[in-house]
């Protein structure tokens, strides 16, 4: 087990250093011109060189993935200000390791934008989840269950007629009506834990978190339907039934853990990709996230922030599929041996 689980992660750390450098050669190697990007359009081209050399855009991709790598190793040193060095070259920030670069437009290190930023997306994502997965299995289970009936086909229809609303407009129509118009609930705006307690912080994650799900639920209810009803058709079920066994030990002991490998691996590669940020639903909100970030560092051309943005979204989901394969390991130990 143990051998299994290192195999894959090994395998994970390879696949973030392939993605590092496919990101800095898409980024930093395209033909633009990154230094009078970042510097901004009024820029003169005395500024332009300046930013250059302080941004390291003069040298070639590989030595500044080479130094991105070192940063992340060992930690790096990055100037306040270019002026600001040359007059006293003491002046510096030091980003510590695992460090992921210094954002010259917000005037801080990337591991604080993602420090402040991350809590807001997992917090989304967590409940979001938990919502899709309960409700999500649920009614698939209850459709597959009572298939062909007319529980059934509206259990599918109609989470097939949400699926079919883009985020947007399931996040504007709740703010619009349920929060303005109908006065069901306040204004969400996010709350840690510390200040609001685990009750104030859930409530205002509920409309945010229930959009995220709205858009997921279509696809688990099918799948748990199709897969429920695949695995009640196996032989050994029969069996199970032919031997006395009641209904609900057969469909939650049997047929139900048969179904789980496929929606762990739905659930492990969603929830990966929105630990990275949901860029729609957090700017519907105005929920300080990771995809708000994103959006507002792609307007400004803050290439590091972007880079360090991608890197952690992948992370996550390189963690999300490390133990999505162990916990098949878990559920099937026949996986083990592949």
């Amino acid at each position: 087990m143990w051998a299994y689980a290192a195999r894959r992660v090994v395998i994970g750390i390879l696949l973030l250093l392939a993605l590092s450098l496919v990101t800095f050669i898409l980024f930093f190697a395209s033909p633009a011109d990154q230094a009078k990007l970042a510097c901004g359009k009024q820029c003169t081209q005395a500024q332009i060189a300046v930013t250059e050399k302080a941004l390291g855009y003069d040298k070639p991709v590989y030595e500044q993935w080479a130094g991105f790598a070192k940063g992340v190793v060992a930690g790096r040193d990055f100037p306040i200000d270019q002026a600001q060095r040359e007059a006293a070259p003491e002046t510096v920030t030091h980003c510590a390791a695992p460090c992921l670069g210094f954002s010259k437009y917000y005037g801080e290190t990337v591991n604080s934008l993602i420090k402040d930023y991350a809590p807001i997306s997992i917090s989304l994502a967590v409940v979001a989840v938990v919502l899709w997965l309960f409700f999500g299995v649920l009614l698939g289970i209850a459709a597959a269950v009572t298939k062909g009936s007319i529980l059934d086909r509206g259990i599918v229809g109609l989470t097939l007629l949400v699926y079919a609303f883009p985020t947007f407009f399931i996040g504007v129509f709740f703010l619009k009506y349920v929060v303005v118009k109908w006065g069901l609930l306040d204004y969400p705006y996010y709350t840690p834990i510390a200040e609001g307690g685990v009750w104030g912080w859930l409530t205002n994650l509920w409309l945010p978190s229930l959009t995220l799900a709205l858009v997921f639920l279509a696809s688990y209810v099918r799948m748990t339907r199709a897969f429920v009803l695949e695995s009640l058709g196996e032989d050994y079920i029969r069996t199970a039934k032919a031997k006395g066994l009641n209904s609900r030990a057969v469909l939650f002991k049997h047929g139900l853990r048969a179904a789980l490998t496929p929606l762990v691996t739905m659930t492990g590669i969603d929830f990966g990709t929105l630990l990275g940020g949901a860029i729609i639903t957090e700017s519907v909100f105005a929920y300080p996230g990771l995809g708000l970030l994103t959006v507002q560092s792609s307007q400004a051309w803050d290439l590091p922030t972007v880079v360090g943005i991608v890197l952690i979204a992948g992370s996550f989901v390189v963690l999300m599929n490390i133990i999505v394969d162990i916990a098949y390991a878990f559920i099937d130990p026949r996986v083990r041996l592949g």
